[in-house]
């Protein structure tokens, strides 16, 4: 039977700690590295209802998109939700790793399935490292389409009955910038990749006044 160790060790391969962001927290967040690992729980988030159901089914690991904790705490007591949720795993005896914007950066993470989704090609990071990955991605539609039949193809995509839109319906769209999450701050890269429209979950009202002032469309899709 692995350990805790080995199988995160096999997801920091995948989805390594230096492509997550500095203010991210990322790795093995609660629980001892030599366990052992029967049962992994994979989810985006623990919340209450998760957190009960991998004690429920005997879960040794949950492995999850979003970290927690993901600030530092000053105390871990049952006061309050987050001391809480960790309280209650721990005493279980299940640990929680988090990979988050490191698997989103990462090679067949979430910004190039979502390029490659929506027909991107020439895909490219939109803010390269020195490993030839990076944050976000960018690429060119071929053939070009309008602001609105972007916004319809990744509705199609995600599954998405609906989904927020800055900028005119008819504005032409061939190079396009991706970013899930709340990626605000590469906005400046993707209007100096000369990019048409930005792609990401959700971004701050100043924001969007900054994208219009710009010149350059975007698709929020959800966080």
């Amino acid at each position: 039977m692995p350990t805790v160790d080995e199988v995160t060790a096999f997801l920091d391969r995948f989805a390594p700690a230096e492509l997550a962001a500095d203010w991210d927290n990322v790795g093995l967040l609660l629980g001892d590295r030599q366990g052992a690992v029967e049962r992994v729980m994979t989810c985006l988030t623990v919340t209450p209802r998760s957190a009960a159901e991998a004690v429920r089914e005997r879960a040794n690991l949950i492995v999850t998109h979003h970290p927690l904790p993901f600030r530092p705490l000053r105390r871990l007591t049952t006061d309050a939700h987050e001391g809480r949720l960790l309280w209650e795993l721990a005493r279980a005896g299940i640990s929680i790793y988090s990979p988050h914007t490191a698997f989103d950066s990462t090679r067949g993470g979430i910004n190039q399935q979502l390029a490659e989704g929506i027909g991107l090609r020439e895909i490219a990071p939109l803010v390269p490292t020195e490993s030839e990955v990076g944050t976000g991605r960018r690429g060119r539609l071929d053939p070009p389409c309008n602001l609105g039949e972007l916004a319809e193809r990744v509705k199609k995509l995600l599954h998405l009955e609906l989904l927020q839109v800055a900028g005119a319906s008819a504005k032409p769209i061939e190079r396009v910038a991706v970013a899930c999450g709340s990626a605000g701050e590469l906005l400046p890269a993707a209007v100096a990749a000369g990019c048409d429209c930005l792609l990401t979950g959700e971004m701050r009202f100043h924001g969007c006044l900054e994208a219009e002032a710009q010149g350059i469309a975007l698709v929020l899709a959800g966080h």
